[in-house]
């Protein structure tokens, strides 16, 4: 097929979507690279992001590009049939989030710097989203994120609390601080147990470098914050085990997780690839599935708008402190850097991925649980 037709093909996709190729509005594609056409046709998701990285186009609002893409739905319209279908076969065959292959995304994604996230994320360093119901700036969004977390847990002194992917302890710390409980956080990134074990000093927290399967005590209390998207679909009954054999009978588990509408079993290409490796978003159907006769479920909180919001600050605070770490970066993993941000946002945005706060108990405890907002 020539350019030329390739080209036709890509324009009416886009006008699809109300995009238009070297339009004048924000969300309007500069196509810089005639080759563009053919990748993306070929790869997709994949070559969409390959090719922004390697400045073959742009566009002033990448955030509003990718949400009209997904409102149109046309990521559904444009796959590879190859790659596609050697994720799908790779993701029945292996467990792609084994013990061994679980040290992958540690590597890859949170031990790239500290230095990027403390100068993306708030002072606490929450990587997770915020609660902007009753606060309007990030640093705010977190702290009420994480007194509402607290309260749902209903913490009392002298508690145990499992913090499940503690990353930089954040959780951890605010619980112990203001809540005197005693708390384990787990992690797989070295430097992310490294910097928690600082920020946590003085407070009755210990960091520990190791995967959730290798839990084996008794907690009264669990929280896991965006760990379950790095858990995988075959593990997701184990988590479940395991939290239920580390809870105490009258003890309440919260499930912080972003989460899809459909049930897939292998991620975006792109976002795969470059940012979480092996990484998949749950349905509620595969939480459900892997809670039951475990869990009792009490309140599924759904505030997945916020974290356009949450991902938008991030963005911003990435570029206005950008000066302060290009020198351990170059200008494609910047460029990267912000696709990956912009698409995020774009896709809660569009409604395509959500964020819930899911709170279990224990079928053989008797006490009511009384939901918060």
């Amino acid at each position: 097929m020539s350019k030329i037709n390739l080209q036709e093909q890509i324009k009416n996709l886009l006008r699809e979507a109300d995009i238009q190729i070297n339009g004048n509005r924000p969300w309007d594609i500069q196509i810089k690279n005639p080759d563009f056409y053919s990748h993306v046709l070929a790869d997709g998701s994949l070559s969409l992001g390959e090719s922004y990285m390697n400045g073959w186009w742009d566009s002033k609002a990448i955030d509003q590009f990718m949400e009209k893409i997904l409102l149109a739905r046309l990521n559904k319209k444009i796959k590879n049939s190859k790659n596609l279908l050697w994720n799908i076969a790779k993701a029945k065959i292996f467990n792609q989030q084994n013990i061994s292959r679980s040290k992958i995304v540690g590597k890859k994604h949170y031990d790239i710097g500290n230095e990027l996230y403390k100068n993306m994320l708030d002072s606490r360093m929450n990587y997770s989203c915020g609660y902007w119901q009753k606060a309007d700036n990030l640093e705010d969004t977190q702290i009420v994120k994480l007194e509402l977390t607290c309260k749902k847990l209903q913490l009392k002194p002298g508690m145990r609390l499992l913090d499940i992917g503690c990353g930089w302890g954040a959780m951890s710390k605010y619980a112990a601080k203001n809540y005197g409980v005693k708390v384990v956080g787990i992690t797989i990134s070295k430097k992310q147990a490294r910097l928690a074990k600082e920020m946590c000093q003085g407070y009755d927290v210990d960091i520990r470098l190791d995967d959730y399967r290798n839990i084996n005590e008794k907690f009264d209390r669990i929280v896991s914050i965006g760990m379950l998207e790095h858990v995988g679909y075959k593990n997701h009954r184990s988590f479940m085990q395991i939290a239920d054999k580390s809870l105490k009978k009258d003890g309440i588990f919260l499930l912080h997780t972003i989460g899809g509408n459909e049930s897939i079993k292998t991620g975006d290409s792109w976002i795969s690839k470059y940012i979480f490796p092996n990484g998949l978003i749950p349905s509620p159907v595969q939480i459900i599935k892997s809670a039951e006769g475990l869990f009792r479920l009490e309140d599924w909180h759904n505030f997945g708008d916020y974290y356009d919001n949450t991902l938008m600050a991030w963005h911003k605070n990435f570029n206005d402190n950008w000066d302060k770490i290009k020198n351990k970066y170059d200008e494609k993993f910047k460029r990267m850097w912000n696709y990956y941000l912009l698409i995020c946002a774009a896709s809660f945005r569009a409604r395509n991925n959500q964020l819930w706060q899911i709170v279990f108990t224990k079928p053989s405890s008797n006490k009511k649980y009384k939901n918060i907002r």
